[in-house]
């Protein structure tokens, strides 16, 4: 479908105040901008739908939380919202493995499993779970989802290729699929985030609450036999922990729906147990739940 001159010149103007934005970012440490987008955030995501949006999605994973602290709750997650998106363009300053901002535990488990499936969520700044990746010195491909605005996505790959990540894989397409099956033979491991809304997925419980998860990253395992393998991030302040844990274990009964079934529900289970340890660290303001739930009650 051709792309209007208007949309165009929108994607141009919002590629230039990008690049205003990273330019002035860049000139500060990365600690105060850390420290400075979660304040700002904080002020204003309260302010737009997403706030609806998030608070949503913490009733619903949280039905009996008391008013008080859900909002409070609802205020930390928009601190680590501000925080993640202000640290973005400041991301090629860090050193995985130099000690100084970023924890790794677990690296021999990923070493002892490779090539494997790594599978993980939207914690903290996830970002930094793809720098661990690929300044690990294994071979990994790492799969993303295309911004509609082609400029800021060229952008954000060249940022991406900033800290380490060459090889990016997009989601959702029958050729991404091809390359993160060609990786795993060619005995590169793969990363997928699996914890937003696929609606070709199944319906799978999340907090008690069905909701449509990708079954991707749970077929490849079945298919090449190579193993699933759960990571997450965690953030204090602008320092983080990034921590590999043992492999996700898979039924092979012959049945295969039922096999799916069960390594998409225990890669689900997973997500959610890590969101319940540090549940202001995830990102609410998707949603993860089917619409209905979003609506206002009549």
């Amino acid at each position: 479908m051709p792309v209007s001159f208007g949309q165009k010149l929108m994607w141009r103007l919002e590629a230039f105040a990008y690049d205003v934005v990273s330019f002035f970012l860049n000139l500060f440490p990365f600690s105060w901008i850390s420290k400075t987008g979660g304040w700002v955030v904080k002020k204003i995501g309260p302010l737009t739908s997403k706030q609806k949006i998030a608070k949503t999605g913490l009733q619903i994973a949280f039905p009996n939380m008391p008013d008080e602290e859900l909002n409070n709750l609802l205020r930390a997650q928009w601190d680590n919202v501000g925080r993640t998106f202000a640290e973005f363009p400041l991301l090629h300053r860090i050193k995985a493995f130099d000690g100084s901002r970023v924890t790794v535990e677990g690296l021999d488990i990923l070493k002892g499993n490779a090539p494997a499936i790594i599978v993980t969520g939207h914690f903290a700044n996830w970002e930094v779970m793809a720098t661990v990746l690929t300044q690990s010195g294994l071979p990994v491909r790492i799969t993303y989802r295309k911004i509609n605005n082609p400029h800021i996505d060229r952008r954000v790959r060249e940022k991406r290729e900033a800290y380490g990540t060459k090889f990016l894989v997009q989601k959702s397409t029958h050729r991404g699929g091809r390359e993160l099956f060609e990786a795993l033979n060619n005995g590169e491991s793969i990363a997928i985030l699996n914890d937003q809304k696929f609606n070709t997925g199944l319906s799978i419980p999340f907090f008690g609450t069905e909701a449509m998860t990708a079954q991707g990253a749970t077929r490849l395992a079945l298919k090449t036999g190579r193993p699933l393998l759960p990571m997450a991030v965690t953030r204090d302040g602008s320092d983080f922990t990034v921590t590999f844990y043992s492999p996700i274990e898979l039924t092979r009964t012959g049945d295969k729906d039922n096999d799916v079934r069960n390594g998409v529900t225990r890669v689900s289970k997973f997500i959610e147990d890590r969101v319940r340890e540090k549940p202001a660290q995830w990102f609410w303001v998707h949603r993860r739940w089917p619409k209905k739930h979003y609506r206002p009650e009549t």
